[in-house]
């Protein structure tokens, strides 16, 4: 690394409808600065809007800030907080919309410091050091379940219940998101994913992937090839980003429902 330069972010996102849906749900986004995961659901259409409005408000934050100095939580927060408010006022116009919501996990990054908000059961991982560690914490009804002791993270695989998510962004409220920030390491490798990924390929494939794809956009590819090879029972959305001796890059992709309706800036 040269002498000053900083370490960035090298990132890549893809989507993809999967085998047993017809329409894509999901949203994703990845820049330089902002990386951030959608899994739509409700209504008519309902799905594809309400992931596509908060990646298009992810977007719009990441044009929209200066390029330091920014207090990170409070700026993902108040993002979050609109999407949920617009999502409301949309349902209330448009009956056809009502019910719908949306999963958010998203990363809002300055330098090595990250602000990760969190809501539903998309989810973050982190590659750290040889371990792979979950970031997040899925708002499910079999995690509660877990969480209370009542089943067994294996049982809580099989549950027929396992889908039912208990938190999202759906216009009640200010949208209750869990926050943290959160300082990477350099050689960091980071995942974000909607369950589409996580209902069929289990946690060592997803280190596997990580640990040994080097290329992220390569590593994208792979895992949602690994999922589709495992049914591809939903729709599936994957952004990797590797924080270390990389340039900064310029390169934005959206992917998903956002791309299909063209509602990024």
């Amino acid at each position: 690394m040269a002498l000053n330069e900083a370490p960035a972010l090298r990132y890549a996102a893809r989507s993809d409808v999967g085998v047993r849906r017809e329409a894509n749900e999901d949203s994703g986004y990845a820049s330089a600065r902002l990386l951030a995961v959608a899994d739509g659901m409700g209504g008519h259409a309902g799905g594809e809007v309400a992931s596509s409005l908060a990646v298009t408000a992810m977007a719009a934050l990441d044009e929209s800030l200066p390029r330091t100095g920014v207090d990170l939580v409070s700026a993902i927060k108040d993002a979050a907080r609109d999407v949920n408010h617009t999502l409301r006022e949309m349902s209330e116009h448009d009956p056809t919309l009502r019910g719908m919501g949306t999963t958010l996990t998203a990363m809002l990054w300055e330098g090595s410091a990250f602000a990760l908000a969190h809501v539903g059961d998309s989810r973050a991982y982190m590659l750290r050091d040889g371990a792979l560690y979950q970031i997040t914490h899925d708002h499910t009804l079999v995690q509660s379940l877990v969480d209370d002791g009542r089943i067994t993270p294996e049982q809580a695989a099989e549950h027929p219940r396992r889908s039912m998510v208990l938190r999202v962004l759906e216009g009640t409220g200010d949208g209750e998101l869990d926050l943290s920030l959160r300082e990477a390491q350099f050689g960091d490798r980071y995942l974000i994913c909607s369950d589409g990924l996580t209902a069929v390929v289990g946690p060592e494939t997803l280190f596997n992937t990580l640990t040994e794809v080097d290329d992220p956009a390569e590593a994208v590819r792979w895992l949602i090839d690994l999922a589709n090879r495992g049914g591809g029972p939903d729709n599936i959305t994957c952004v990797v980003a590797h924080f270390g001796d990389h340039p900064l890059s310029a390169e934005r992709f959206v992917v998903g429902a956002a791309a299909e309706r063209k509602l990024t800036p």
